[in-house]
C-alpha cells in the first residue's frame, strides 16, 4: 500500500466547500466563517441584523480567497428556519451544502425566583435547541449530496462549557442572576449532537459539538466590561481567554478530511478551565 497524502494541504482542506454559519455576523460565528473563507470556501452567514452581516461579509471578502454571502434570518421558530432554507435554495438551486455550523444562540440571566417564562425559558430553548434540530433536519439531504466515507457532510453545533457545569451564577451575569435555561439548553445541544450523529452517520454526515469557554463575544461582554479581561483571564489555567485562532483551528479540523472518522464528539475549548474548577493539586518537590 502506498503512503497516503498526509500533508496539511490535503488533510485540512475546505477549499471549494459550501458552508452555512448561523450567527455568523459576530463573535464565534464570525471567527469560524473567517477561517472557512480564508481557506477557500464559499460561506453563507445568517443572523437577524443585516448591518452586521453586511459589514462582516465585506470584511471576509476583502481577505478571500473564498467568498462570503449573507442571509437575514430570525431563527427563533421553525418558520424562521424554513424561510432561511428557502432563501438558501434560491441561491443554491442544486441544494448542495458541505458544512453546517449551528452557532446562533441566546442567553438570559435572572434571579432564581424571577425567571420569566417567555424570554427566560421558551425563547432560549427555541433558539438554542429547537431550531438547531429543524435546521439540521431540513438541510440533511443537502449535506448528504456529496458526502462520502472519506469526506462526509459536516455539522458543528456550538455548545458551551456551561453544558457540563451546574454553576449558573458566574462572571458572565450580574450578581444574583443565573443563566438557568442557557445551561440546560447547552446540555440539550450536547445530547442532541449525539442523537444526530447516530441518525445521520449512515448518510455519511458527521455531527460534533464545540463547547467554548470564555471568548470575547456579545454574550460574555458583561464579564469583560465589569471585571476586565485581566481578571477574567485569572480563572484560566492558560492565563488567557479564547481567541479566534482557537476556534478556527478546531473548526477546520472538524470540517476537513482530517476528522472524517470523528462524530458525536463534545469538545471542550476552554484552556482547561472547566476541568480545573475543582482546584489544581499543589506541586510537590521530588
Amino acid at each position: 500500500m502506498s503512503t497516503p497524502d498526509l500533508s496539511i494541504q490535503a488533510l485540512f482542506s475546505v477549499k471549494g466547500k459550501i458552508a452555512l454559519v448561523t450567527g455568523g455576523g459576530t463573535g464565534i460565528g464570525k471567527a469560524i466563517a473567517s477561517a472557512f473563507v480564508q481557506n477557500g470556501a464559499k460561506v453563507y452567514i445568517a443572523a437577524r441584523k443585516e448591518s452586521q452581516l453586511k459589514e462582516t461579509a465585506a470584511e471576509l471578502n476583502a481577505r478571500g480567497p473564498g467568498s462570503a454571502h449573507y442571509i437575514v434570518a430570525n431563527l427563533a421558530s421553525k418558520s424562521g428556519v424554513d424561510a432561511l432554507i428557502s432563501d438558501l435554495s434560491a441561491r443554491e438551486p442544486n441544494k448542495k451544502l458541505h458544512i453546517l455550523v449551528n452557532n446562533s444562540g441566546i442567553s438570559w440571566g435572572a434571579p432564581f425566583e424571577n425567571v420569566p417564562e417567555d424570554r427566560g425559558w421558551d425563547n432560549v430553548m427555541a433558539v438554542n435547541v429547537k431550531t438547531l434540530f429543524y435546521l439540521t433536519a431540513g438541510l440533511s439531504t443537502w449535506l448528504a449530496t456529496d458526502s462520502t466515507a472519506l469526506d462526509p457532510g459536516r455539522v458543528i453545533n456550538i455548545s458551551s462549557t456551561a453544558s457540563v457545569t451546574p454553576h449558573v451564577e458566574s462572571v458572565v451575569s450580574a450578581d444574583g442572576n443565573g443563566t438557568y435555561a442557557y445551561n440546560v439548553s447547552k446540555a440539550a445541544v450536547n445530547h442532541l449532537t449525539s442523537i444526530l450523529a447516530v441518525k445521520l452517520g449512515p448518510r455519511k454526515i458527521t455531527v460534533n459539538a464545540i463547547c467554548p469557554g470564555i471568548f470575547p463575544t456579545k454574550m460574555t461582554a458583561f464579564a469583560f466590561k465589569s471585571a476586565g479581561e485581566e481578571k477574567v483571564a485569572q480563572n484560566q489555567p492558560t492565563g488567557r481567554v479564547g481567541i479566534p485562532q482557537d476556534l478556527a483551528g478546531l473548526a477546520l479540523f472538524l470540517t476537513s478530511p482530517a476528522s472524517a472518522h470523528v462524530t458525536g464528539a463534545h469538545i471542550l475549548l476552554d484552556g482547561g478551565a472547566t476541568l480545573s474548577k475543582q482546584g489544581i493539586a499543589p506541586q510537590t518537590k521530588l
